[in-house]
């Protein structure tokens, strides 16, 4: 696998996903930062788009998930997007997914924050 990466980091997007009733009726901020790993030695050579994956697609594969039907876990919604990277750009070896819910309100308390992370490979296919 190559050690290539590309970083979007800090997607800010509003969703209602949650497993409380005010999480799914009133929204809150989700924040993703996700993490492709490709070979981008090809792009860096030609200065050709077609040749690596275009960021602008993934920022709106992520936005549609996350500001999309709602998931009671942010599990889910981490799984949501890492699946649809892979299908969508097959440069992508494997992706590393973070949500975090900024200032959640849990027991009566606080927390500054609580974030999911994944990382996911493709599939190989039959050896």
């Amino acid at each position: 696998m190559t050690e290539d990466r590309i970083l979007l980091e800090g997607m800010l997007f509003s969703g209602h996903h949650g497993t409380l009733p005010a999480e799914r009726e009133l929204g809150q901020r989700f924040a993703v930062d996700v993490e492709l790993r490709c070979d981008l030695r090809a792009a860096g050579s030609t200065d050709d788009l077609a040749q690596t994956v275009d960021y602008g697609a993934v920022y709106r594969q992520v936005r549609a998930i996350v500001e999309g039907p709602p998931a009671g876990l942010t599990e889910v919604v981490a799984e949501r997007i890492a699946a649809a990277i892979l299908e969508r750009h097959p440069p992508v070896e494997a992706v590393r997914v973070r949500v975090a819910k900024p200032n959640v309100r849990l027991d009566g308390g606080v927390l500054a924050g609580s974030a999911v992370e994944i990382v996911r490979r493709r599939d190989p296919g039959p050896a």
